[in-house]
């Protein structure tokens, strides 16, 4: 059956009566009531209801600033038809800034073969994030994981969209200080303690000073810059030590603090490395 709008506009228009339909307006009505019902990308129909670029429209979306039907959709490419779609509050087309993630990680989770999308998820987020941030699709995509542990350490991780953390972190990673605590067993070769502090080497090259000093019997702390993985468990069995457990504590000058083991929380914006 014809859309009754376009039965009444080809009824005034037969008659000569132009006060509410020219023939004009009968193919215009009828061309908008056939977009409405069929189904389009969501950011064409955000464009076309907020009066914006597709390329706005598209960052509105991506933002997390569009509703349908109440719910948040993050993808410009979600098809709609009738369904209400709204912008949120303080909406802005403005590109979200980069963001950082620090993750505690359990040991025996080998965080190289793992998508960094299963492990910052809402449900993963520490209670305690004050960070403000709306976490977004977008914020888990492109990151870079700047200093895996080994499997079976566990402690804080860095996952970064920002370049300069990128550049601080991995390209002048050999300024950057990182602490551990190490549960070791055995007994510790005559100057032992000395030789972890200097004196050992790793591949074949002589290792820089690192400070190293007992917390209690069975627990040492290091601090060193830029460890690749395994040098620790290297350098106490070198000493006569055997590595029981590890756990990094703390990149330059961001602690991992009370995070909780398996949780994350955004970089917050006071905080340097």
């Amino acid at each position: 059956m014809p859309h009754p709008a376009l039965l009444a506009s080809d009824h005034d228009a037969f008659n000569g009566n132009r006060q509410d339909f020219s023939a004009y307006n009968v193919r215009s009505s009828f061309r908008r009531h056939i977009s409405m019902t069929e189904s389009v990308r969501l950011s064409k129909r955000v464009a076309e209801l907020f009066a914006c670029s597709r390329s706005e429209a598209e960052q509105y979306i991506e933002g997390g600033w569009v509703t349908v039907d109440g719910v948040v959709v993050e993808e410009p490419g979600f098809r709609v038809a009738q369904q209400t779609i709204a912008l949120l509050p303080d909406a802005s087309p403005t590109p979200p800034e980069p963001v950082t993630f620090l993750f505690h990680k359990p040991a025996g989770m080998d965080t190289l073969a793992i998508d960094p999308a299963q492990l910052l998820t809402p449900a993963l987020r520490d209670a305690g994030d004050r960070s403000g941030v709306r976490l977004l699709k977008r914020h888990v995509a492109s990151l870079t994981l700047t200093d895996a542990l080994e499997t079976e350490a566990s402690g804080l991780l860095v996952f970064t969209q920002d370049w300069r953390i990128k550049r601080k972190l991995v390209d002048d990673a050999a300024k950057v200080e990182h602490e551990f605590i190490v549960d070791v067993t055995g007994e510790l070769a005559p100057y032992g303690l000395a030789l972890l502090n200097h004196g050992l080497s790793w591949n074949g090259k002589p290792l820089p000073p690192i400070k190293v000093s007992w917390q209690s019997e069975h627990r040492l702390r290091f601090a060193l810059k830029s460890p690749p993985r395994g040098l620790i468990s290297h350098m106490c069995a070198k000493v006569g030590l055997q590595v029981t457990a590890m756990k990094r504590l703390r990149i330059g000058r961001v602690p991992m603090a009370g995070l909780p083991q398996g949780r994350w929380r955004f970089l917050h914006d006071h905080e340097r490395f």
